[in-house]
């Protein structure tokens, strides 16, 4: 019977352990996820990076990282409990491939090329500090196609705000719609091409 007495303790700690991978938020993993949906939607897709792990020849080394085991009178609580596939679950992971935020992507490709590239190379349009496109100098945009551009910019900020709160849903974690956001608002300066304007600090800047 003594043998079982540290197994209520035990599982407290590991259930709580296991509540605190949950909720991490895996910056580095969103962060190129970001990277691939961005560089799509500004036709540069050519430029992202896809890291794969190395094969044949037996040259690459597979790095694992070793379940933790916490052994109460011989038995091992990740069995005893099921907790070891919920740990799995939990490993970084930021998925851009659902059938709604790919709708969304393309939807963007399309308006970028057709509509907001010329806006950004001219110098009218910049990305705010928050994910979005502001029309920053309607003065570079002829009076004629000034309402074009702005239903284009309203159309696409609709989508931004819309794939920020996707991704963060598909994920399984609403609650990360906010960093999802704030990666995201980054990513597209970071992308941003030579002459383009982004927002810093409240000011315009050009890259």
């Amino acid at each position: 019977m003594k043998q079982w007495m540290g197994v209520p303790v035990a599982s407290a700690l590991l259930l709580s352990a296991c509540v605190t991978i949950n909720v991490y938020f895996p910056a580095a993993e969103a962060k190129q996820a970001a990277k691939e949906f961005v560089e799509k939607v500004i036709n540069d897709a050519d430029k992202v990076q896809i890291k794969e792990a190395p094969s044949g020849g037996g040259g690459g080394m597979v790095m694992q990282t070793p379940r933790a085991r916490f052994d109460v009178a011989g038995l091992d609580p990740w069995v005893l409990l099921g907790i070891g596939s919920a740990q799995a679950q939990s490993a970084p992971d930021i998925s851009i491939k659902t059938p709604a935020i790919q709708a969304i992507q393309s939807r963007m490709e399309s308006r970028f090329s057709s509509s907001l590239r010329a806006g950004f190379d001219s110098g009218a349009l910049g990305f705010t500090s928050d994910g979005l496109v502001s029309l920053r100098d309607p003065s570079k945009v002829e009076l004629k196609d000034r309402v074009a551009l702005n239903t284009a910019v309203a159309d696409d900020n609709r989508d931004r705000k819309a794939v920020y709160r996707e991704v963060a849903v598909a994920n399984g974690h609403p609650e990360w719609e906010e960093q999802i956001r704030g990666v995201f608002a980054k990513q597209w300066i970071s992308s941003a091409r030579a002459g383009w304007w982004y927002q810093s600090g409240g000011a315009w800047k050009q890259k």
